[in-house]
Order: structure tokens, then C-alpha cells, then sequence
């Protein structure tokens, strides 16, 4: 996994620096709602506001890139994501913040969609080593996300923002430097190929497991600053922790589960391990100590869960990995970005364990749904190593160095 070209090293830095950007926010939500007089609900929509429109946008990056190629994909991606970041550094209403995470998240799923697939078609191992290597690059800017956010949004809410655009700005000079040239144009994808991407039984039933899977996730990670009633550099070590856990069983331990028991049981076994953290966060939601350690376990799960959905997917049908990707990907990111919408109001509403007890039920409900559509990926079990060399580079703008 870790004998990779150059160009794949520079795509995958340039991942974690994206990747950054959903857990940067989360140390300084309550900083922002104080600073600038917002709401929990209005803040909690910096996380939803650049979730839905990485959703929406998804559902065209591979019709994007297959017209002018991954690298100048990959490149306005994060010319975006600089820009977007800046502005909302430099804004003075929790309104514009929002508006602008709008415009990262549009970066975002030029960035991601087109990464994944790069990192697939040019990675060295087969398609199970560049998921892992690229689930590594989640891990690790999940992780690094929230303490770089804790650390400068010490100083300043804006520094976190500062601080990614800074960052993205190395990124792009390395996609610049390392990515070269394709061998060959990409093959046209028609603007409607993701939608009718969704009409594959096994995509659709892992998408909608995703989406339900994808609303626990950002329960725990968007809401849980807010029970905690920690500063940002503690909270920022909190998400630290959780982002380790992550990183370290999507790389180490996922393959290990999945080659021993297959990937459907494990994918059931760790969404219940999940809902069951969750529900423990609902019933001791004042308790400080005891939500700590359920972020960092509830880590440990999301890992492998991250993996081994990714794995699923690239391996589950014949469609184009870039469409595959950028099908998946929008759909699960709408889950992503409902959490947080609907978290502050029934925080509000019923309590501080109510986002919680939702988390944990929509946790489960990803189980029913694997369930129901077994039949359609029961062939994810199997070995698929699809990715032919000639694939990787209509798939790549990858050097071979």
C-alpha cells in the first residue's frame, strides 16, 4: 500500500488537507455562536450548508471530469476550497459563513469524487489497497481537522479557516508539480450517468444504507461540541482522538475483519457496535466523561465502516468507477448533511440526548437496509480486482514515476 507513485502520494496530501475541512469547524461552533450571536441550530448549519451542496454536486463531477480531465478537476476543486475558506475566515455574520461553506463544499465534490477515483485507477496493489490508502487520507484529516481547528480557533475562530486555505494552497502547488499529463482523453460521461448509476440495485442499496449511516456519523461528530461544553483546544483534542481511532481501524483493522468474516457481516456488526454508542450518549448525554470515551470508540466503528462501504461500492458493479464514486458519494452526503440540520431543532425540542436516540435509530436503519437488499450485494463477499491498467489511465492523469 505504501509503494506508491508520486502523483498518488500528491493526490492523497492533498486528501487529508480536504478532508480537514469537515472536522475543522467543529472545535470553534461554539466560539462562532458566541462570537457572532448565532444559534446552535445556525451554526450546527456551517456543517449542512457545505454537506448538502457536496451532495447536489457530486451527482456531476464525474460528467465534469470526463470532459476535461481529473487534474484540472482535482485543481478548481481546491481553487475553490482556497477561495471559500478565505472568505468565510474573513467574514462577520454566521450567515455568510454558512453562504460560503456553501462554495467549499462545491470544491469539495469536484476534490473528492475526482481523488477517490484517481487514487483507485493509479495506486499500486489493487483496488483494496488504494481504498484503504485513501481512507487513510479521511482518517487522517478527520483527525487532524479538529485539533488544527482547536489549536488556532484558540487564537481566533477564523484561523481554522485561515489555516485550510493556506494549507489547500500547498496542495495545489503539489497536484500542479506531481500530477502529469493523461496517457489519453477520458471517455465522455453523459451529464445523466450518475442518476441513472442509481438504478443498480447493490448502488442503491449501499447508497441509502449510506445516507442513514452517514446521519449517525455527523450526529456524533456535528452535535457533540455542544454537550460537551469544552473550550476549542479541548475539544479539538477530543476529535483528535476519535479522528486516531478512525484512521487507524479503516487501515489496520477493516482489512483484517473483513478477510475473516466478509464484508456484509462486518458492516453489520460495527453499524450495531454504532448505535448502541450512540444510545449510550442519549442516556448519559450530562456526562461528560462518558461521552468522551463514546466519541473516541465510536470512532473505532466509523473506521471499518468507512472501508468497507467504500470497498463495497468500488467492487459492486461494472459502471465507471468515477461514476460509481460520485453516485455513492452524493447520496451518502445528503445523510451527512441532514444530521446537523436536524439536530439543534430537536435538541431544542426534546432534549440533549434527543439527536442522540435519532442517530442510534438511523444507525439501524442502515442495517435494515443492507438486510433488505442482501441479494443484491451478496456478491461483495468476493474478490474483484477490476481495475485494468488501461482503466487507471483513462481513470488518472497519473505519471508513472
Amino acid at each position: 500500500m505504501f509503494k506508491q507513485s508520486r502523483a498518488v502520494w500528491a493526490v492523497a496530501f492533498a486528501s487529508v488537507i480536504a478532508f480537514m475541512g469537515i472536522g475543522l469547524v467543529d472545535p470553534i461552533l461554539p466560539a462562532i455562536s458566541a462570537d457572532l450571536g448565532a444559534t446552535q441550530t445556525q451554526a450546527l448549519l456551517l456543517f449542512t450548508s457545505y454537506l448538502f451542496i457536496t451532495g447536489i454536486a457530486m451527482l456531476f463531477t464525474s460528467w465534469v471530469s470526463s470532459r476535461i480531465g481529473a487534474k484540472k478537476t482535482l485543481l478548481i476543486g481546491l481553487a475553490l476550497i482556497i477561495v471559500f475558506a478565505a472568505l468565510a475566515g474573513a467574514s462577520n455574520s454566521v450567515e455568510a459563513i454558512i453562504g460560503f461553506r456553501a462554495g467549499w463544499g462545491l470544491g469539495n465534490a469536484l476534490f473528492i469524487s475526482t481523488a477517490l477515483a484517481t487514487i483507485v485507477g493509479a495506486a499500486s496493489g489493487g483496488v483494496d489497497s488504494a481504498i484503504i490508502l485513501y481512507e487513510a487520507a479521511l482518517g487522517l484529516g478527520i483527525a487532524v481537522g479538529p485539533l488544527l481547528g482547536g489549536l488556532l480557533g484558540g487564537i481566533s475562530w477564523r484561523g481554522p479557516f485561515i489555516g485550510t486555505a493556506v494549507l489547500m494552497a500547498i496542495g495545489f502547488i503539489g497536484i500542479v508539480a506531481l500530477l502529469g499529463k493523461p496517457a489519453a482523453k477520458p471517455e465522455p460521461v453523459g451529464i445523466t450517468s450518475t442518476f441513472r448509476a442509481l438504478r443498480n440495485p447493490a448502488l442503491l442499496t449501499l447508497g441509502i444504507a449510506a445516507l442513514f449511516y452517514n446521519f449517525g456519523f455527523f450526529i456524533l461528530l456535528a452535535y457533540s461540541p455542544f454537550p460537551l461544553e469544552l473550550g476549542a483546544q479541548q475539544l479539538g483534542l477530543v476529535f483528535f482522538g476519535w479522528g486516531i481511532g478512525l484512521a487507524i481501524t479503516s487501515v489496520f483493522v477493516a482489512p483484517i475483519l473483513t478477510r475473516r468474516f466478509g464484508r456484509q457481516k462486518v458492516l453489520y456488526a460495527m453499524m450495531l457496535l454504532l448505535s448502541v454508542d450512540l444510545a449510550v450518549m442519549a442516556l448519559d448525554v450530562a456526562a461528560r466523561p462518558v461521552l468522551i470515551v463514546c466519541i473516541v470508540v465510536g470512532g473505532l466503528f466509523l473506521g471499518v465502516v468507512n472501508t468497507v462501504l467504500t470497498e463495497s461500492v468500488m467492487n459492486a458493479t461494472d459502471l465507471p468507477r468515477p461514476v460509481a464514486s460520485s453516485a455513492y458519494s452524493a447520496v451518502r452526503f445528503v445523510g451527512g448533511a441532514l444530521a446537523p440540520a436536524f439536530a439543534g431543532v430537536i435538541a431544542a425540542a426534546a432534549g440533549a440526548g434527543a439527536p442522540y436516540w435519532l442517530g442510534a435509530a438511523a444507525v439501524l436503519v442502515s442495517i435494515v437496509v443492507l438486510l433488505i437488499g442482501r441479494r443484491a450485494i451478496a456478491h461483495i463477499d468476493a474478490d474483484h480486482e477490476l481495475v485494468s491498467a488501461e482503466e487507471a489511465t483513462v481513470l488518472t492523469a497519473a505519471d508513472a514515476s
